[in-house]
């Protein structure tokens, strides 16, 4: 691979030249042009991305942060990488490169992000685990950075955002929980301030209400997003002097845990206890086969980053009708950890 100079050199033309030859200067004569391009192609010339990026004002990379310890463990390797796929098949039409922003549960995200926006190596971010209120927002917004959010946040910048729909995952889960004779349900939430707790707890409330019913505290219950967060919950939830009849899990990989500890209390899902969760390639090695709520991770992370790119005037035209605010659809799969009917009261 040869550099600029090299490719000067062997022209026995300037480097300016050659430079405005390959960026399209209309300075050049074509046929000049034509033979930088020719020696280019036959020397296989590589053009100093960094350099180029000073000039041009854009780095052609767009950052992806994420929080280590909170969303890497458990969840994390599958739920993530699918949704990268996604986000790299938008990017790579446009030349564009992901960068994943590691974060790690000791730092603060703000500051972490702060310190990553001050090297000024990317073009656009998309944020993920957005809080209730969200500091980093605000900032992207202030340093007027495009972004785009995975998770709705009470910090309001006017951004676009994409999340998935827990309300509906919480109306149909209730409903379908009280249509068996389920009336002490319990429910999960992350461990943190997350903001799609808050959502999913109040519209499960809200689903309750609706028939008659309330969302005892007890039954909810916080853990972190892994097989060990999962085990604790079934741990807490036996040792409850009322044990409830169902349960739902807000997280992928959380079921397994619970299974884990119902199985050696001599509890089985489906014939003891309700439970209703969220797909993971995991889900599959369940029994009883786990009743879920499935995505497409893959399409979230185009939707992704078209609705980033949709905000970024060089490529608004490429996506007039990318998704903006929009609540993702998740779908019910019917397993057999549900099976079991309550006896109404």
């Amino acid at each position: 691979m040869k550099g600029i100079r090299h490719l000067a050199d062997h022209l026995d033309i300037s480097i300016g030249t050659v430079s405005r030859a390959l960026n399209g200067r209309p300075d050049v004569k074509e046929e000049t042009r034509n033979r930088v391009l020719e020696a280019a192609r036959k020397l296989g010339y590589v053009p100093n991305q960094s350099g180029r990026s000073l000039r041009q004002g854009t780095t052609n990379i767009i950052g992806f942060m994420i929080q280590t310890g909170t969303e890497i463990n458990g969840q994390g390797d599958t739920f993530f990488m699918s949704v990268f796929d996604g986000v790299q098949e938008v990017f790579a039409r446009h030349k564009l490169d992901l960068v994943a922003l590691l974060c790690s549960s000791q730092e603060d995200p703000a500051e972490y992000l702060r310190r990553a926006v001050a090297r000024g190596f990317a073009d656009g971010l998309i944020l993920s685990a957005t809080q209730r209120q969200d500091a980093r927002v605000q900032l992207l917004a202030e340093r007027n950075i495009p972004f785009v959010t995975l998770g709705r946040t009470l910090t309001d910048a006017g951004q676009p955002w994409l999340d998935l729909d827990f309300e509906g995952m919480a109306q149909a889960s209730i409903d379908r929980l009280v249509a068996r004779g389920h009336r002490r349900i319990a429910i999960t939430r992350p461990h943190d301030d997350a903001n799609l707790g808050y959502i999913f707890v109040e519209r499960c409330r809200e689903a309750l209400a609706a028939h008659g019913l309330t969302l005892e505290e007890k039954l909810v219950f916080r853990s972190t997003p892994n097989e060990a967060g999962g085990y604790q919950i079934g741990r807490d939830l036996l040792a409850l002097e009322e044990r409830p009849t169902a349960i739902v899990l807000i997280n992928e990989t959380i079921a397994i845990g619970l299974y884990r500890a119902l199985s050696e209390a001599g509890v089985r899902p489906g014939s003891d206890i309700a439970v209703i969760g969220r797909h993971s390639p995991h889900a599959h090695f369940l029994s009883p086969s786990l009743t879920c709520f499935r995505l497409s991770l893959h399409d979230l992370g185009i939707a992704l980053a078209e609705t980033l790119l949709s905000s970024m005037p060089a490529f608004t035209q490429h996506y007039p009708d990318a998704p903006v605010n929009r609540l993702w659809p998740m779908e019910l799969v019917d397993g057999e950890s549900d099976a079991f009917r309550a006896h109404k009261s």
